[in-house]
């Protein structure tokens, strides 16, 4: 009878402790459970014992849910937690569906979730995201906080444009994750700006017509893989800058003259050598005439010895030289000093 009684206390010991249990989670989770129930967004208490077991805050998570449903949003509690648990920020996605399909904009959860999970950390969110998307946003080209102001381009007649570009663009969600970000966009309506005015062939016509450059950039499908659909680009301003080709020109010929100054110092230092070379090739020459006229004596001392030349021969031509000799003085006397002859 002993052993029965204590089972029996036992047992309704254990039916007490259950009964405890279930009414501390009854009163526990009774007020989120009723508010969710009152709101159309109906949990059951399994599904809030499972968010608290895996460690998800209950509050947030139903509040967020009963947001949704009465958006039209038909979320279930595991998608919520589950994009919880990964990181995201399950408010800023909800807030992101409610406000793309009151703009009936289509966007799936998942891809809300990826984009509030690309974003994250980046000073950027879904929000912002679908808000864009909505309300198109300007990028200025060039980027004023970089700290170049315009961009600079040269025409085919060598002045330079500095132009500065507004362009408006659209979130694309379906091409956010993944997509090219603003630099991108900066980077191509700057290159499409320099090749249309290098294209052009004067200035003026850049002047003249400045949407040329828009309808051409433009045309060009700059927003291809990128986060953005550019809506349009209009050019802000448009000023006048440097002649670069006149400059270069005269690089150029300044370059041209230090290489005919160059030329002109060798052609230079080779006639000096040349004029070196003949003044050493006459007096070779002087000293072949000095060497020949030594053999003079020479030649008559043979002749007198081979009985070539007589005495007679020998006063005939002495007389010959002293003539000519004399000649040279008289004629030397008649020649004033610059060689024409006195009056």
């Amino acid at each position: 009878m002993e052993n029965s009684g204590n089972l029996t206390y036992i047992f309704f010991g254990i039916i007490a402790l259950i009964g405890l249990v279930g009414a501390i989670v009854f009163f526990n989770f009774f007020a989120i459970w009723l508010r969710a129930l009152t709101s159309g967004a109906k949990v059951s208490y399994t599904e809030l014992i499972a968010l608290r077991l895996r460690g998800v805050p209950v509050g947030p998570v139903v509040n967020v849910r009963i947001t949704a449903i009465k958006s039209g949003l038909p979320l279930s509690i595991d998608e919520l937690s589950t994009h919880f648990l990964a990181g995201g920020n399950i408010e800023a996605v909800v807030q992101a569906l409610i406000a793309a399909r009151k703009a009936s904009i289509h966007l799936e959860f998942d891809s809300a979730c990826a984009i509030d999970l690309a974003t994250k950390g980046t000073g950027k969110s879904v929000i912002e995201a679908v808000r864009t998307s909505v309300n198109p946003m300007v990028i200025d080209c060039p980027n004023p906080n970089v700290g170049k102001g315009t961009i600079d381009a040269v025409a085919k007649d060598g002045i330079v444009i500095k132009a500065r570009a507004r362009v408006t663009v659209r979130t694309s969600l379906d091409r956010f994750v993944g997509g090219a970000t603003e630099d991108t966009i900066i980077a191509r309506v700057g290159e499409g700006i320099v090749s249309t005015v290098g294209s052009c062939d004067t200035y003026k016509d850049v002047l003249e017509n400045p949407d040329r450059i828009s309808m051409t950039v433009l045309g060009k499908s700059l927003d291809s893989n990128t986060a953005f659909e550019i809506l349009s680009i209009d050019i802000a301003d448009v000023d006048v800058g440097e002649n670069v080709g006149a400059k270069l020109q005269a690089e150029q010929a300044d370059a041209n003259k230090l290489i005919a100054q160059a030329e002109a110092e060798v052609r230079r230092a080779a006639a000096v050598a040349t004029e070196q070379e003949m003044v050493a090739r006459v007096a070779e020459m002087r000293a072949r005439v000095v060497e020949a006229e030594a053999q003079v004596p020479l030649a008559i001392s043979e002749a007198f010895r081979s009985g070539n030349l007589g005495v007679m021969d020998y006063y005939r031509l002495k007389n010959i030289q002293a003539d000519t000799s004399m000649r040279d003085a008289i004629g030397g006397e008649d020649e004033g000093p610059d060689g024409e002859l006195k009056g």
